[in-house]
């Protein structure tokens, strides 16, 4: 599955999904049938990628949405959805959520007025996502957004003006997430 981790590289051909039958060698092996467990571990590796998250951060996340109380799967995709370089990369100040975690950390970003530096920083509701007020900053977010024009998320509302800024609308849901995700799979292998 495609999961978009190049920014505008992976909408060319290239990056492909085309698979072999066999892997690559002189002799014939065809691939297994998956077992319940590969199933389980793709679904969780798919989700750990595309957010940017090691295990020892998912685990964590996944130990706080099972804390409170709700659906755990629901619960685990809004804490990931609202960390901040997934936020920016959705407000579209960043074409890869790599670049999006790249501008936090090289403090282009500043949060309710506050520059912060931690891609994993949990934004709440009504927080304000702003560029710093520098040349390089704007020019930088300036270009992503004239290159992405990607739009918006029904929890974000991206704010016009001469600094780019968004504001955090409500916490995400689950029709929120960007990709397919089966969270019961997450769930039933974090669980064990």
């Amino acid at each position: 599955m495609k999961l978009f981790l190049k920014g505008t590289r992976c909408d060319t051909p290239k990056c492909g999904l085309d698979r072999r039958e066999a892997p690559p060698g002189q002799q014939i092996h065809r691939r297994g049938k998956q077992t319940d467990y590969g199933l389980h571990l793709r679904e969780k590796q798919k989700v750990k990628h595309y957010y940017g998250v090691l295990e020892r951060q998912f685990r964590r996340y996944f130990e706080e949405a099972d804390r409170v109380k709700g659906n755990t799967g629901d619960l685990l995709m809004s804490l990931l959805e609202r960390r901040l370089d997934n936020v920016v990369h959705r407000l579209g100040f960043g074409s890869s959520r790599a670049a999006a975690r790249q501008l936090i950390n090289h403090g282009h970003i500043a949060v309710n007025g506050r520059r912060v530096d931690v891609a994993s920083y949990l934004v709440r509701v009504g927080a304000v996502i702003r560029v710093k007020n520098r040349g390089k900053s704007l020019d930088l977010v300036r270009a992503t957004l004239a290159d992405t024009g990607r739009d918006v998320p029904d929890f974000l509302s991206l704010g016009g003006g001469d600094i780019p800024e968004g504001v955090v609308g409500r916490l995400p849901l689950a029709e929120d997430v960007s990709i397919p995700v089966q969270t019961q799979l997450i769930i039933e292998l974090c669980s064990r």
